[in-house]
């Protein structure tokens, strides 16, 4: 008996929420017009399942910066001045509702990393840890980093804060023969 060719069809899996995840750079006005516009630091594709929860979510955006971060994104029909920060699993929900509604224009939801105002350290994501790990004959420890000090993130941040330094050329003052 031959099939019926719809029955070959299966449902599609829900596609993967895409998140453009920029972080170590600064949000600053564009010259010509004031609009606001992100300066710096790096920009990632970050794509998810649709069912990741809020804290799944922190830790994927963490792993990718190197360290713990607060996340505000861009809701699709707003400018860099009116950031949404996203706390928990409802907001999460609320914020792919809002690009579920928007034009298909807007494929990837804006997202911004930020370091958060606490000082908590976290341990490092499994990539950085294996080059941080101390070995003994007795033991094997993790190093704990601080947030912020990690050398991927803190690259970023300490390109765009820092003052540069002067640079001092010593003098010379060349003898006269006489």
């Amino acid at each position: 008996m031959v099939g019926s060719p719809f029955g070959a069809l299966k449902p599609r899996p829900a596609p993967a929420i895409k998140f453009l995840c920029s972080y170590g750079g600064k949000i600053l006005p564009r010259h010509p017009d004031g609009k606001l516009r992100y300066v710096g630091g790096e920009t990632r594709v970050l794509a998810v399942d649709r069912s990741v929860s809020f804290s799944e979510l922190m830790l994927k955006m963490g792993e990718l910066c190197g360290t713990a971060v607060s996340l505000r994104c861009q809701l699709p029909t707003e400018d860099l001045d009116a950031l949404i920060s996203i706390t928990s699993d409802e907001d999460l929900v609320n914020l792919v509702e809002e690009y579920n509604r928007s034009p298909p224009s807007s494929l990837k939801i804006r997202a911004f990393l930020f370091l958060p105002k606490s000082g908590k350290k976290i341990s490092p994501p499994p990539s950085l840890a294996s080059s941080s790990r101390k070995s003994s004959s007795s033991s094997l420890s993790t190093t704990t980093v601080t947030v912020g000090s990690t050398p991927r993130f803190s690259k970023c941040m300490h390109q765009y804060m820092e003052k540069p330094k002067p640079v001092g050329f010593p003098l010379c003052k060349e003898k006269s023969a006489g």
